[in-house]
């Protein structure tokens, strides 16, 4: 058979062309390999609620889901959403017109920065982010202006002078993320009043990933952007089942906004998954009906294994940035006598069979992220346990 030749363009789009195999495969991958214990990617390794998976069990023998459900998600999905961010938030959405059901949080983003920008645009994003968030902007043509939220008093915290004077005329949309993956951040009132303000003053969109609204401790506080004046009608609110309730794989996310930007972003989502996770729509209408117990017991779960962990790696000599919200700890290892984290996290399997990630690859600028590896602690408590044992007498 013939050789088939190309021309010399590259086979991939040359917007994608920085963006290879992700960390989280590299490091799953290599959990498996070594028998390590993988605190690098942000799953939980034990199921939610027994009575949503069997909610969603119900649907699928009750045949709801099985086919393709409606475009904008089932209605009574987009009616628990609504009823959700009135209640938590006062917030007040038409189910119909002001909510959308997507293929995850990931979905979501890609559809919001698919359908709002235009080749050129600057799109300024909060450093560290999640990974998806550069990639979805290159795919839609934009630039990504990074903010670096830097270390200040054992936190990483938001310069807003900094936020302010990356606004340019060419400035299209800010993308926020609170509470924030990977640093544990919580933007607080303040913080969140002065982006608001910005936004106003300068007539921008904003995108505000909050799927770990749920998770905040001590005395921090999830504030929507979506709730401060003027922000209603430009803010694209992003929501999620997968980290409340602990069914990652479920991928059931949701879009809440006024009826012309729902509309917008609908319209570039209906051309990525159409729709998806039919059955599990029905389940998560049931999980975000539960009681504000099962919230708080939740929360107050996490908290015990974020003290879990942290101590156990404060004990292995590592600096710990305790965070306020999510199931992230971000650590500097200069301490450890180390300064790059993807070569400490290449190597700590083999040292003390534990996987981390190296918070670089959520940074444009590299050389900020270099010192800092990120651990999850959404595992068992026996898992965190065992990897604060192998950390302690390995890893120093």
């Amino acid at each position: 058979m013939a050789a088939m030749t190309f021309s010399a363009r590259p086979l991939l789009n040359r917007r994608l062309a920085e963006f290879g195999t992700t960390i989280f495969a590299e490091m799953s991958a290599l959990a498996v390999s070594t028998g390590s214990l993988n605190l690098g990617q942000g799953f939980p390794d034990t199921d939610g609620p027994e009575e949503i998976r069997e909610a969603a069990v119900r649907a699928l023998r009750d045949g709801r889901g099985n086919q393709y459900p409606p475009g904008p998600g089932v209605p009574e999905l987009r009616t628990a959403i609504a009823a959700h961010q009135q209640r938590r938030y006062g917030l007040s959405h038409d189910p119909d017109t002001e909510v959308l059901v997507t293929a995850g949080a990931t979905e979501a983003i890609a559809a919001a920065l698919l359908a709002l920008l235009e080749p050129g645009d600057e799109v300024i994003a909060l450093e560290p982010y999640y990974d998806s968030y550069a990639a979805c902007i290159a795919m839609a043509g934009g630039r990504r202006v990074p903010v670096t939220l830097r270390p200040h008093e054992g936190a990483f915290r938001l310069d807003l002078d900094e936020l302010r004077d990356a606004v340019t005329e060419r400035t299209r949309l800010l993308l926020i993320n609170t509470p924030h993956n990977p640093t544990g951040t919580v933007l607080t009132r303040e913080e969140l009043r002065a982006i608001a303000e910005l936004a106003v003053e300068r007539d921008l969109l904003v995108v505000t990933d909050e799927v770990y609204e749920h998770l905040v401790f001590d005395d921090a506080e999830h504030v929507p952007l979506a709730t401060f004046p003027g922000m209603r009608e430009r803010t694209v609110t992003i929501g999620s089942a997968g980290k409340t309730f602990s069914f990652t794989g479920w991928k059931v996310g949701w879009v809440t906004g006024a009826p012309d930007l729902v509309a917008a972003v609908r319209s570039a989502k209906q051309f990525l998954t159409y729709v998806a996770s039919g059955p599990f729509q029905y389940a998560v209408a049931e999980a975000l009906c539960l009681p504000d117990s099962y919230f708080a017991d939740f929360r107050a779960d996490m908290l015990a294994k974020r003290d879990l962990l942290a101590g156990g790696l404060e004990r292995a000599g590592f600096k710990v940035f305790r965070p306020a919200g999510t199931y992230f700890i971000t650590t500097d290892i200069r301490p450890l006598g180390e300064s790059d984290g993807f070569t400490f996290c290449r190597a700590l399997p083999e040292r003390c069979g534990v996987v981390a990630i190296p918070n670089a690859v959520f940074y444009d600028h590299r050389e900020q992220g270099a010192p800092f590896v990120r651990f999850a602690f959404c595992k068992r408590t026996g898992v965190l346990e065992e990897a604060a044992s192998r950390l302690k007498t390995q890893a120093v």
